[in-house]
């Protein structure tokens, strides 16, 4: 990335690996070694041939701006170890990974390729042509939605049933129901195409014998399924916002709507969480100009990364088009402008107790909101009182006690190592539960350089 003068760190690029062991197996791959024919152009695009067991070398290419990975090896991992261990010596050493020069054929094929594939994806995006198969098509698609609307209302109703019964026999009998009774309604809620409430309902069935105080979380999971019930059954009286959160809640597919916000967005922290079908990929940003926080949302196959990866500290020069609904936190990442940059500067950060106050806002427009995304700024980590953890601010006047899955893995001493008992700046999510780190910032840059992810 000439044009910018600026290369990924080590722990960005190792941010992009899908799981552990390419993590490892990249690392070993980032000397010199094994590779020959490396370059690097000005618009981020990094190659080279990788020797392995067999008589011809991997080949090897990245855009950096996308980022996008090709190598000729068998691996269905992205990145590959390959490209992660390309990726790391182009970061470690400029005279192994020379600026400047063309790319060799190879990799100039698969960037045309891409280029193409952008050209193609612009052009339908703009829309070309009307024609008569243009309004059969649209009234195919109402029909659609209104046949998978009448489902998702069956649903609903069922479900309301099924909570009405559950009340009516006491929360105490709901553990000697056993958890079949839960996954046969949350099987019918898939049926009624509402993978939404689906997902609601298998919550419910965990929480009967699940630890001390089981029937008031009950309760209070029951409270809300019920009202996002009702909030469906009524959809068509919410207003706008609403109601698109309230489709997006059951489990209906939403577009991105525009405009588009081109900004330098900085990449603040990207976790998966996998399940046995699907692993998500949250990816949060940040506007430096517009100060607006956006996430993005990526799937794979169950035991495949998904292919979106952004190293956390970089700063994209992109837009994004926002989804509807609440918030309207979720975006889609389009166009890009440049190859990302490294950036060591956090994003403003307030008190503890504004970010009680933001969550709080938040839940008045999406009541079954779980978190929020915050920066907290001159927080320092100690021991809470009565055990756990908490971010302090540095005058003591607020805290934000951490989640039981802040403190149970290895974050939360990355995080007291970084801090050292000295403020920090700290990007994270904040509920009910607590406040979950994802990000932090020292001070002083100088000791460590960009952001160091807790995830």
């Amino acid at each position: 990335m000439n044009q910018q003068g600026v290369r990924w760190t080590a722990e960005q690029v190792l941010d992009l690996a899908p799981d552990a062991a390419s993590r490892k197996a990249g690392g070993r791959l980032g000397a010199s070694g094994p590779w020959s024919g490396t370059g690097c152009s000005g618009e981020g695009v990094v190659w080279g041939l990788c020797k392995g067991s067999g008589s011809t070398p991997y080949r090897t290419v990245v855009d950096t701006a996308g980022p996008a990975y090709k190598c000729s090896c068998p691996s269905r991992k992205f990145p590959c170890k390959h490209a992660l261990g390309l990726l790391l010596l182009w970061a470690a050493d400029e005279g192994t990974v020379p600026t400047g020069g063309d790319a060799p054929d190879w990799a100039e094929q698969w960037l045309e390729g891409r280029r193409a594939q952008e050209a193609e994806k612009a052009k339908a995006s703009g829309g070309s042509g009307g024609g008569s198969a243009a309004p059969a098509d649209a009234e195919a698609a109402r029909r659609r939605a209104a046949n998978r609307a009448a489902r998702v209302t069956a649903g609903a109703e069922e479900l309301e049933q099924r909570l009405a019964d559950l009340l009516r026999g006491g929360l105490a009998a709901a553990e000697q129901a056993g958890y079949g009774l839960w996954e046969e309604t949350a099987r019918r809620m898939v049926d009624a195409q509402a993978p939404g409430l689906a997902g609601r309902v298998r919550e419910l069935g965990a929480i009967p014998g699940s630890g001390p105080g089981w029937p008031v979380r009950l309760l209070e999971e029951s409270a809300l399924t019920h009202l996002l019930d009702r909030a469906w059954l009524s959809v068509d009286r919410l207003p706008g916002p609403l109601a698109a959160t309230v489709r997006t809640r059951v489990g209906i597919p939403v577009p991105a709507e525009g405009p588009a916000v081109r900004d330098r967005w900085l990449v603040l922290a990207q976790y998966d969480t996998p399940d046995n079908k699907l692993t998500a990929r949250r990816i949060w940003l940040y506007g430096q100009a517009t100060g607006r926080t956006a996430l993005l949302l990526s799937f794979g196959a169950a035991g495949r990364a998904p292919q979106l990866a952004l190293p956390v500290g970089a700063v994209l020069d992109a837009e994004v088009t926002p989804y509807p609904g609440a918030g309207r936190l979720r975006a889609e990442l389009g166009r890009r402008y440049a190859a990302p940059v490294a950036s060591d500067t956090p994003p403003p950060g307030g008190t503890a107790g504004d970010a009680l106050t933001a969550y709080g806002l938040a839940l008045q427009e999406d009541p079954w909101l779980d978190t929020w995304p915050v920066t907290v700024g001159d927080v320092i980590p100690v021991p809470a009182e009565g055990g756990g953890w908490q971010l302090s601010d540095a005058d003591g006047a607020s805290a934000l006690p951490l989640t039981h899955t802040a403190t149970s893995g290895p974050g939360l001493w990355r995080l007291a190592s970084v801090s050292g008992g000295a403020p920090v700046t700290v990007f994270g999510e904040c509920g009910h539960r607590g406040f979950t780190p994802l990000a932090v910032w020292p001070h002083d840059a100088a000791d460590t350089p960009g952001p160091v992810a807790l995830t």
